[in-house]
């Protein structure tokens, strides 16, 4: 399922015209060595994280160099639990393992996608692209305008 992941999300790209790089590496388990083997800094890389909020599942996408503030995003939905989705829930619902999933909803995944406002203080968005392999170094811009998220500011 990875490998047709990452196809998908490389013919949107080509197709939308946007300009991309990518990257086969040796697996990656932590943010810290994505980062280390693309080259990038830290706050680059873009953590996607699947959330079930108010029995829905929903991607958040948040800067590696910080961390999920679950009251704030408790706070924006009105809700009073969360949960992360299990690894068995992430493989029915995206057929990927943890740290694998890229950060898109539509037209990649069905489901809502929620950005942190810590994203778009970078240029670049770094991220695994359905495998621990595989990663793509994109503009922000260009990421926020094809992924069309809701951005609000659910990190610490």
């Amino acid at each position: 399922m990875g490998d047709e992941v990452y196809r998908r999300i490389r013919a949107y790209l080509q197709e939308s015209g946007v300009h991309f790089r990518e990257l086969h590496h040796e697996p990656t388990r932590t943010s810290e060595e994505s980062a280390r083997v693309r080259g990038e800094e830290l706050r680059n890389g873009g953590k996607a994280i699947l959330l079930k909020v108010d029995g829905v599942f929903r991607l958040f996408v948040l800067s590696a160099a910080r961390r999920l503030d679950s009251s704030k995003v408790k706070q924006h939905f009105g809700v009073k639990r969360l949960r992360f989705a299990t690894r068995a829930e992430l493989l029915e619902l995206t057929g990927l393992e943890p740290g694998s999933i890229p950060p898109f909803g539509s037209p990649i995944f069905d489901m809502e996608l929620f950005v942190d406002s810590s994203i778009t203080e970078n240029e670049r968005i770094a991220f695994n692209a359905g495998s621990l392999t595989d990663s793509i170094i994109m503009n922000v811009k260009d990421y926020l305008r094809l992924s069309e998220p809701v951005i609000f500011d659910f990190s610490s």
